[in-house]
C-alpha cells in the first residue's frame, strides 16, 4: 500500500467541524485547513494547539502559501491574507459564484477554478473556468471545458495542469501553453474532489463520497485505491521535510461522528511534488 500510518489529528478530531478543505502543511509543521460550511481558516500546530487564522469566511476550497508570507485563500474572491491579518484581493468577478480550489505553477503563478453556478443550492449547471493569474497581474482563461472545478495540480515538467471536475467524476488535463482539454482519468468510485501530484508524476485524487483516495499513473491508468476512515474525503496534500507526509481533509469521521469532519495524517511511499508559493 502506498499510504500507511493513517491516523486522525487528535486536536482537530476533538473539535466540532463541518466540511474541511484546503489542507496544507506549513514549514513549521502547522496543519492549515478551512471549514467550508461553518467558516474560517484554521491551523493546528505540531504540538496540538488549534488556532483560528481567519474567522467566519465560508466557501474556502483552496489554500496556498504565498512567497511574501501568509496564505492565499479562495471563496467569493481570492485573497492574500498576510501574517499580520492584512488582506489583499487577487481575483474577483461579477459573474463568478465563487472560486473553489487553487493551484500554482512552478513559477508561482496562481491557478484558480471558477464556479459559475451554485451546485449546493440546486442551480442548473453552467460551465466553469480555470484561470491563470501571472506575475504581471494578467488573467488568462485556460479552459472552460469544466462544470464544477475542484482540485488543481501541475505535472513535474510544468506542462500539464490537472483539474478535477466534481460534476463529471473526472480529472481533466489542460495544456499549460494552450490546446484541447482532455479527460485524464475517471474516478473509480465516488467523484473527483481535491487533487495532488507526486514527484513521479502520479496524480492523487480525493474521491469525495467514495470515501478514499486513488493514485493514477502519469498515463491516466489507475494505480491504487485506498479506503479511508471517512464517508467523504474532500482533499489531500503532501508536505514535511521529505514530502512524504500526507494531510487529508474529510466531511465526517468514524471515531466521533457527532463532531463532523476532521484531518487525517498519513505517510506515503512516494514523495509529493513541492507546490511553489504564490508570487503574484
Amino acid at each position: 500500500m502506498l499510504l500507511s500510518d493513517v491516523e486522525p489529528v487528535q486536536a482537530v478530531l476533538g473539535r466540532p467541524h463541518g466540511l474541511l478543505e484546503g489542507p496544507r502543511l506549513a514549514a513549521d509543521g502547522e496543519a492549515v485547513y478551512s471549514d467550508v460550511i461553518a467558516g474560517g481558516v484554521w491551523g493546528c500546530s505540531a504540538s496540538g494547539v488549534v488556532r483560528e487564522i481567519l474567522p467566519k469566511r465560508r466557501g474556502i476550497g483552496g489554500i496556498l502559501a504565498h512567497a511574501d508570507g501568509g496564505w492565499v485563500i479562495s471563496g467569493r474572491s481570492v485573497l492574500h491574507v498576510l501574517p499580520d491579518g492584512e488582506q489583499r484581493e487577487l481575483l474577483a468577478g461579477e459573474s463568478v459564484c465563487g472560486y473553489n480550489d487553487l493551484g500554482a505553477t512552478p513559477d508561482g503563478e496562481l491557478l484558480a477554478g471558477v464556479l459559475r453556478y451554485r451546485p449546493l443550492s440546486g442551480e442548473d449547471p453552467r460551465p466553469g473556468q480555470l484561470l491563470l493569474l501571472d506575475r504581471d497581474g494578467a488573467v488568462a482563461v485556460l479552459t472552460e471545458d469544466v462544470v464544477w472545478p475542484n482540485g488543481i495540480g501541475v505535472s513535474p515538467d510544468g506542462g500539464t495542469i490537472y483539474l478535477s471536475d466534481y460534476a463529471q467524476r473526472a480529472v481533466l488535463a489542460v495544456a499549460r501553453e494552450g490546446g484541447l482539454t482532455r479527460t485524464f482519468c475517471r474516478s473509480p468510485r465516488g467523484s473527483a474532489d481535491g487533487l495532488a501530484v507526486d514527484r513521479d508524476g502520479g496524480v492523487w485524487v480525493a474521491l469525495g463520497e467514495g470515501g478514499g483516495v486513488a493514485r493514477f499513473h502519469p498515463d491516466g491508468q489507475l494505480d491504487e485505491l485506498t479506503t479511508l476512515p471517512a464517508g467523504f474525503v474532500s482533499s489531500l496534500s503532501f508536505g514535511g521535510a521529505d514530502m512524504r507526509d500526507v494531510l487529508i481533509t474529510t466531511a465526517d469521521n468514524q471515531v466521533q461522528p457527532e463532531l463532523g469532519g476532521t484531518l487525517l495524517r498519513a505517510r506515503s511511499e512516494v514523495a509529493g511534488l513541492v507546490v511553489a508559493p504564490v508570487c503574484v
